[in-house]
């Protein structure tokens, strides 16, 4: 069976890691794309690309002020996830 694009299937953008990271440093507070690529020690083209691939499944939203942009977290989008983890739940409980 073919893998999902990683630009429509959250389970893909997210097993990146550099993509977790970002989600992470985004749980606190909007941020620009400098400041996560100062974060993440990564130039600001990769993490564009890491921030588009987030934003097409969902989890992070844009907003444009002058010609800077600042990324926040949209959890919203990890719902699919927490739906298919909480599957486990049972299994952990019993463990």
């Amino acid at each position: 069976m073919p893998r999902a694009a990683t630009t429509s299937d959250v389970f893909n953008a997210i097993a990146e890691p550099q993509r977790r990271t970002i989600l992470t440093l985004l749980k606190g507070r909007e941020r620009s794309v400098n400041e996560i690529s100062d974060a993440l020690d990564s130039s600001p083209s990769r993490v564009s690309k890491h921030l588009r691939v987030l934003r097409e499944v969902d989890l992070v939203r844009v907003r444009e002020s002058g010609l800077q942009r600042f990324y926040s977290l949209d959890a919203r989008g990890l719902r699919t996830v927490h739906r298919w983890i909480g599957g486990f739940e049972q299994f952990w409980s019993e463990s």
